[in-house]
């Protein structure tokens, strides 16, 4: 079944998101590798596609898990999560309609 993943950053966290992005990266990747990532990005904070020191709302996931237990272990295991990005994080289940 399909999650999205839902994560808003911690303030002031920008530095440690970059910091861990290419770790982050590499694990969205193999996910996408295994064909069970449908959608992954960075929700800016302002309306622009490169935020600058604005930095980012958050992240936004979508793939494909067992459970939703899965998806919340997953989580739990990203880079970002580990380097205290995310003062929030949501996993809920998502049905995917269109396109």
């Amino acid at each position: 079944m399909l999650y999205a993943l839902i994560c808003e950053d911690a303030p002031g966290s920008l530095d440690a998101r970059m910091n861990a992005r290419p770790a982050h990266l590499a694990r969205l990747e193999a996910l996408r590798d295994e064909g069970r990532l449908i959608v992954a990005g960075p929700m800016p904070a302002i309306d622009s596609p490169d935020p600058g020191p604005a930095g980012f709302f958050g992240s936004l996931v979508i793939g494909e898990f067992a459970s939703q237990g899965d998806a919340e272990r997953w989580l739990a295991e990203d880079p970002y999560v580990k380097a205290g990005v995310f003062a929030r994080v949501s996993v809920r289940p998502y049905k995917k309609v269109l396109p």
